[in-house]
């Protein structure tokens, strides 16, 4: 037994769960580890965030407090230990909505528009202290675009190209209305939201995976879910959730949709080279399997007419992901230690 196994068998009998059987559950893009366990009718998640591994349970528990503090179905923390970084966390069970719209696509608008409430909900909560994922924050990450995708495809780095798309993008967002800030949440897709249809409205969705929460643009997590890296959404789903949320909030719907294309172009720009990056540092090549899909959202975001500059900046400097680009990356997997 490992020095962690003997960490984590300490923990779950500290904590009354040393008789749970346990059953490994998929993991995420981070470093994070889950396991379900059953102890009779007990059922609850065990969260292994080795902090040698540079993970941290701490903002997790803070962001998980902060939610369901305000009607939200965060899962409730039983038991934690930050120096070890292993949690306790409720079990909210398997209706994922990938899984769902899955098995049955006619309910993917009905799902969708529950989590436009709850974002809508989540947006009318008080702030809680929380990083900067604003303009400036968001202009910056849009650079992993060059710096890990153009980098890994062509084996070169472009400076003056990552700033011509930096200047690009923060001139988009310079001619966005001006709108009170919230918290993001920044994983808010399919694979991360749980249906609870026993839970009334907001509540009803159940939140995984929030420990990176920053405050930023209302767009943000709404685009996130609309333009899912790892599966097809419907656009009239997608128009139907814009215009809910605009109407909900009396948003002017032009003004928001116009925030929509921006806030989600920036995002699929830092996706198209956190992806790289999983593949070509982490040695994830299955990562490189998204990118046709994050290019594909990118050039939809980048047709609405009020982003004509950035759509050409981003055609002019970066390369659509063909086939033998998506074989160059997955035949460097592992191979960039560090940058």
């Amino acid at each position: 037994m490992t020095e962690r196994e003997v960490a984590i068998t300490a923990f779950l009998d500290t904590h009354g769960w040393s008789d749970a059987t346990q059953t490994h559950l998929a993991g995420d893009a981070s470093n994070r580890r889950y396991r379900r366990l059953r102890d009779g009718d007990r059922l609850a998640i065990l969260m292994d965030a080795n902090p040698d591994l540079g993970e941290d349970v701490r903002p997790f528990c803070t962001m998980a407090r902060h939610l369901s503090a305000h009607g939200l179905s965060a899962p409730h923390i039983h038991a934690e230990d930050d120096a070890l970084g292993l949690l306790l966390i409720e079990d909210l069970g398997n209706d994922l909505f990938a899984s769902m719209t899955k098995v049955d696509p006619t309910r993917e608008r009905a799902l969708y528009l529950a989590a436009t409430d709850t974002l809508i909900a989540l947006h009318a909560a008080p702030l809680p202290e929380a990083p900067d994922y604003g303009f400036e924050t968001m202009t910056t990450l849009a650079g992993l675009a060059h710096d890990w995708y153009l980098f890994g495809a062509t084996g070169t780095k472009d400076d003056t190209a990552k700033a011509r798309v930096q200047e690009t993008l923060a001139d988009a967002f310079a001619t966005l209305p001006v709108v009170q800030p919230v918290l993001v949440l920044r994983d808010y897709h399919a694979e991360n939201l749980l249906w609870l249809p026993d839970r009334d409205a907001p509540a009803n969705v159940g939140l995984l995976d929030f420990q990176d929460a920053g405050i930023g643009h209302p767009a943000y997590d709404l685009m996130s879910l609309a333009r899912d890296a790892r599966r097809d959404v419907d656009p009239a789903t997608t128009s139907a959730m814009i215009a809910h949320y605009a109407r909900s909030t009396q948003t002017d719907p032009d003004d928001f949709t116009r925030a929509c294309a921006a806030v989600s172009a920036q995002r699929n720009l830092r996706i198209l080279g956190v992806f790289a990056r999983l593949s070509l540092h982490y040695g994830k090549a299955h990562y490189v399997d998204l990118i046709p899909r994050t290019w594909a959202n990118l050039m939809i975001d980048l047709a609405h007419p009020a982003f004509g500059a950035l759509r050409q900046a981003v055609v002019d400097t970066l390369p659509a992901p063909s086939p033998q680009i998506l074989t160059v990356l997955k035949s460097k997997c592992g191979t960039i230690p560090t940058r």
